[in-house]
C-alpha cells in the first residue's frame, strides 16, 4: 500500500518539527520519518535536560521542553510519524512525485522532499565483535521496538547511560533482567540510577560487572554471552542482549541520492534551501551554504523560506497569497483546532 501526502520530512529533530507548521500554515500536509523511536531528535535522545539559551523569547529551555512545544504546536496540521525506521530509496515517478521506500517497508508518495536530519540519521553503536551479523535484531538488540516479545525472557542489558537504565527499570516488570556495566558509576540520570539500585536491592534484577569479549549461538533461540571481570571469564546464557553503547551518527542512503555534497553535507541556495535536485530541500545542520550557522533558530528560518518553494510544487496552479498568523483569521482558526 502506498500512502500519499505533500511533502516528506526525513528528521524529527526541531527543525524537521517546525517545517511541519511552517508547511501547515500553507495547508501542506506532511508526513515525518525518523531512525528514532521517537520525535526530538539530538535534543530528545542525547541532552533531553540539557538546557538551551538560543531560542528567542526563552530564557532557557530544556531539550525536551523544546521537542513537547514543537510537537504541540505542529499538531492542528495533523502530521503522520513514521518512527524507528529511516528511508532506504527514493525514486522520481513519471507523475515528477516522489516515491519514498523506509527500511520498514513504507512506501510514500508525495510531491518534495524535506531532509531535516540534522548531521544525519542517528544509528546505535553496535558491538565491536565480528561474526554475530546473523543474530543481531534476533537475538542482539540494539533498539526496543516491541516490548512484548522481551516478556518472561532472560535479558542481559549492557550500558550505563539512560537508554541502558530506562529499559533496565521497565523491563524489570516483565523480564528476567540482569545489567552490566564496567564499573559501577552510571551516567544516567540520578532518579533512573536510584530506581535501579533499588531493584537490584529488592532482588528485582542483577548487576554485573565486566565487559563482553564474545558471543556464541547455541541453535536454541539462545545466546551465549562471554564476559570478563578482570581477570576471570564467565559464560551468560540468555534469550536476548541489549546493548546500548549510545548513538552515532551517519548520512545513510542519503549520501547515495545524488545531491550536491561537501563533506557528508548538502548544498543549497539560500533563497529557498533546495538542493542540486529540484523538489528536495535540505534544512538544518545537513545542510552547507555561505555564512551557515549550526544553529536551530538558523533551521527554523531555513524552513519558513523551503515551505514557500514547496507551495509552488504542491499547489503549481494556485497563488500564495502570504499570511500573518496575528491577522488571519483562517490561520488563526487551525492553529485552534486540536
Amino acid at each position: 500500500m502506498i500512502e500519499k501526502t505533500d511533502v516528506v520530512i526525513i528528521g524529527a529533530g526541531p527543525v524537521g518539527l517546525f517545517a511541519i507548521f511552517e508547511l501547515g500554515l500553507l495547508n501542506i500536509s506532511c508526513h515525518v520519518i525518523d531512525n528514532l523511536n521517537k520525535p526530538g531528535g539530538q535534543c530528545a535522545e542525547l541532552y533531553p535536560e540539557k538546557p538551551i539559551y538560543d531560542i528567542p523569547s526563552r530564557v532557557s529551555i530544556s531539550g525536551q521542553e523544546l521537542t513537547d512545544e514543537l510537537l504541540a504546536q505542529a499538531k492542528p496540521f495533523k502530521p503522520v510519524y513514521h518512527l524507528s525506521q529511516q528511508v532506504e530509496k527514493i525514486e522520481k515517478l513519471d507523475s515528477n512525485e516522489w516515491l519514498i521506500m523506509t527500511s520498514l517497508n513504507k512506501s510514500i508518495q508525495a510531491k518534495c522532499i524535506v531532509i531535516a536530519a540534522g548531521a544525519g540519521s542517528f544509528v546505535p553503536r553496535k558491538l565491536p565483535i565480528k561474526n554475530i551479523d546473523h543474530l543481531e535484531e534476533k537475538n542482539i538488540l540494539y533498539a526496543v521496538r516491541n516490548k512484548s516479545i522481551l516478556e518472561g525472557k532472560k535479558i542481559l542489558i549492557v550500558g550505563g547511560g539512560d537508554s541502558a537504565l530506562d529499559w533496565t527499570n521497565e523491563l524489570s516488570k516483565i523480564s528476567n533482567v540482569t545489567l552490566m556495566h564496567r564499573r559501577k558509576e552510571f551516567k544516567a540520570s540520578p532518579d533512573s540510577v536510584s530506581r535501579m539500585l533499588d531493584l537490584e536491592k529488592n532482588k528485582k534484577l542483577n548487576f554485573l560487572l565486566g565487559q563482553i569479549q564474545g558471543i556464541e549461538d547455541l541453535k536454541n533461540d539462545k545466546i551465549k554471552v562471554i564476559i570478563q571481570n578482570n581477570d576471570e571469564m564467565e559464560d551468560f546464557e540468555v534469550d536476548y542482549l541489549l546493548p546500548f553503547f549510545g548513538l552515532k551518527m551517519e548520512l545513510g542512503p542519503i549520501a547515495n541520492w545524488g545531491l550536491n555534497l561537501d563533506e557528508n553535507l548538502i548544498k543549497v541556495d539560500t533563497e529557498k534551501f533546495e538542493t542540486s535536485i529540484p523538489s528536495i530541500f535540505a534544512i538544518g545542520d545537513i545542510n552547507i551554504y555561505p555564512g551557515k550557522l549550526k544553529l536551530i533558530l538558523s533551521g527554523f528560518h531555513e524552513a519558513a523560506l523551503m515551505a514557500q518553494e514547496c507551495f509552488k510544487y504542491c499547489f503549481p496552479d494556485k497563488k500564495n497569497i502570504f499570511r500573518y498568523t496575528t491577522s488571519s483569521k483562517e490561520l488563526q482558526k487551525k492553529l485552534s483546532s486540536t
